[in-house]
C-alpha cells in the first residue's frame, strides 16, 4: 500500500481534482489519500477566525458566505451527474451549517477556531471522496479524527495511530481507494485541534509509517525539491535523490516544498518519501530514502527573520557550566536555537522566534555580558555528503561565497550540513553565488 497526499493547490480546481482521480487509478494498487483543503480555503477560514475574535460578527458571516458561493461553484463543476451535484451540494450545506453555528458563539474561543480551521480539509475530503463514488471507484472516506490524536505537548501519539488505523483498514480490505484528512487531529481532551500549517504532509508521513507503507509521496506543483530556491535562483534543477537527513535539514531551513516534521516518521520506520508533480506527473521528482549518491553538494535553502545574540562569560577562561546556565535560559522561556559556534569564554546563538528574546537577555545579564543583537539575518544552508574524508569543501564554500560579510559558521556537526549567517540583504547574493560556485558545472 502506498500514501500519496496532494496538496491545496493540487486540488484547488475542479479540474485537477479530475486529475487527481486519474493519476490515482492509473493501477490497481491500494493507496490512502491524503488531502489538504482547497488553496485558499484555510487562509479564508482563518479570516472569519479573526473577525469573530474581533466580534465582527457581520463582517465574519459576509466572508462565510462569499467562500460558500465559491464552494458552491467548485461543486457544479465538479460532479459530472445530477445525483452526484445533489450529494455534492449536500455536503457543502451540512459544513457550512456548522461553520454559521460556529459564528453566534460567544466567545469566539481557540477551541473553536480550531474546529472552524478543520472545515477545509472537511470538506475537500468529503467531496473528493463523493467524486469518487460518482466516478464508480470502490472508495472510503476514513475520518482523520477518528485515528489521528496528539499528547499533552502537541506530539503525535504513534502507538495509538497505528493501531487504530490498521484497525479501521481492517474494516475495508475491498476499497482501493482510501480518502483522509491532512492536517487536523485531536487532542488528549477530544477537542479537534490540528499538526499546525503544512501539516498534511506530517499526515501522509504519519500514516505511511503506520502502516509501513511502500512509499510515501507528496504531490505538489513543482517537480521534486530543487537545488536551490528557485524564486531568487534562475538555474536551478530537481534533485533526484536525498537521504532522510539531507531532506530534513533542507525542510528546516527553509525548502518550501516539504514540511519539516514530515521526515521523522518516514525515517523512523524506513519509508521511502518521493515528491511529485502534478502538473508533470511523468517527472521523476525527488526520492528521499536511507541511501543515496555520494554527490558532494546537493542544495542550498535559506531561512529568513533570524536573530543572532552574542554572549561572553564574565569569568573569562575555565568558565565550566557556562554553556548549561545558558541554554536553561532557553529552556525556560521555550525558545530553540537554530545555530552554535562557541569559543571557550563566548557564545554566539541563532533564534527564528523573537517573542521571548527580552526575557532571556535580562536573564543572561545576570551571569554574562551581551553585545547588541543582531536582526533581520538569514541562515544560508548547504546540504551534501561532507564526510571527514571530503577534503576542500569549506574552502568551495567560503570562496564562492568571497566579498559577502558572513557573521557566523557551523560546521561539523553532522555530515551533511554547513550553515552560515548573513544579513538578509545579502541573501539573494548568496543563493546566486553559491548556486554558480558549487553547481555551475551541473545540467539541469
Amino acid at each position: 500500500m502506498q500514501v500519496w497526499k496532494f496538496g491545496g493547490t493540487s486540488v484547488g480546481k475542479p479540474e485537477r481534482m479530475h486529475s487527481i482521480r486519474n493519476l490515482i487509478t492509473a493501477d490497481n494498487g491500494q493507496k490512502i489519500i491524503v488531502l489538504s483543503a482547497l488553496s485558499g480555503t484555510t487562509n479564508a477560514l482563518l479570516s472569519i477566525a479573526e473577525s469573530l475574535k474581533a466580534n465582527q460578527a457581520d463582517e465574519a458571516v459576509e466572508k462565510m458566505e462569499h467562500l460558500k458561493a465559491h464552494y458552491d461553484t467548485f461543486v457544479r463543476e465538479l460532479y459530472k451527474t445530477s445525483e452526484g451535484l445533489a450529494k455534492g451540494q449536500q455536503i457543502i450545506e451540512n459544513e457550512f451549517s456548522f461553520i454559521r453555528s460556529l459564528t453566534r458563539i460567544r466567545p469566539f474561543t481557540l477551541k473553536q477556531e480550531k474546529e472552524l480551521v478543520a472545515e477545509g480539509e472537511l470538506l475537500s475530503t468529503q467531496m473528493f471522496q463523493a467524486y469518487l463514488e460518482e466516478a464508480g471507484e470502490a472508495s472510503i472516506l476514513l475520518p482523520a479524527l477518528e485515528f489521528m490524536r496528539i499528547d499533552a505537548d502537541g506530539e503525535p501519539e504513534l502507538d495509538f495511530i497505528e493501531r487504530k488505523l490498521r484497525e479501521m483498514l481492517r474494516a475495508h480490505l475491498d476499497k482501493k481507494l482510501i480518502v483522509t484528512q491532512g492536517f487536523i487531529c485531536r487532542n488528549p481532551r477530544g477537542e479537534v485541534d490540528n499538526l499546525k500549517r503544512g501539516g498534511s504532509d506530517y499526515t501522509a508521513s504519519l500514516i505511511g509509517g503506520a502502516i509501513r507503507a511502500d512509499e510515501i509521496q507528496i504531490w505538489t506543483d513543482i517537480d521534486g525539491m530543487h537545488n536551490n530556491d528557485p524564486r531568487i535562483v534562475k538555474r536551478t534543477f530537481p534533485i533526484r535523490e536525498l537521504t532522510f537527513e539531507e531532506a530534513a535539514e533542507l525542510a528546516y531551513f527553509g525548502a518550501k516544498i516539504l514540511h519539516p516534521s514530515t521526515i521523522t516518521p518516514a525515517k523512523l520506520y524506513g519509508v521511502p518519501v518521493r515528491l511529485k508533480n502534478t502538473m508533470d506527473p511523468d517527472a521523476p521528482g525527488t526520492l528521499i530514502a536511507t541511501k543515496t549518491s555520494d554527490q558532494v553538494f546537493k542544495a542550498v535553502a535559506a531561512k529568513d527573520g533570524i536573530t543572532a545574540l552574542y554572549i561572553h562569560s564574565l569569568r573569562m577562561l575555565n568558565a565550566y557550566g557556562f554553556l548549561r546556565r545558558i541554554f536553561e535560559v532557553f529552556e525556560k522561556y521555550k525558545t530553540p536555537v537554530d545555530l552554535i559556534t562557541t569559543s571557550e569564554v563566548s557564545v554566539s546563538v541563532t533564534v527564528d522566534n523573537t517573542e521571548n528574546v527580552p526575557l532571556i537577555m535580562n536573564e543572561l545579564r545576570t551571569f554574562c555580558d551581551l553585545e547588541e543583537p543582531d536582526y533581520d539575518q538569514t541562515i544560508i544552508c548547504i546540504v551534501g555528503n561532507f564526510s571527514a574524508d571530503n577534503a576542500g569543501i569549506a574552502l568551495q564554500v567560503l570562496k564562492a561565497l568571497e566579498g559577502i560579510p558572513i557573521r557566523m559558521i557551523s560546521y561539523g556537526g553532522t555530515e551533511h550540513n554547513i550553515s552560515l549567517l548573513v544579513h538578509g540583504r545579502y541573501k539573494a547574493e548568496a543563493l546566486n553565488a553559491l548556486n554558480e560556485g558549487l553547481f555551475a558545472l551541473k545540467e539541469a
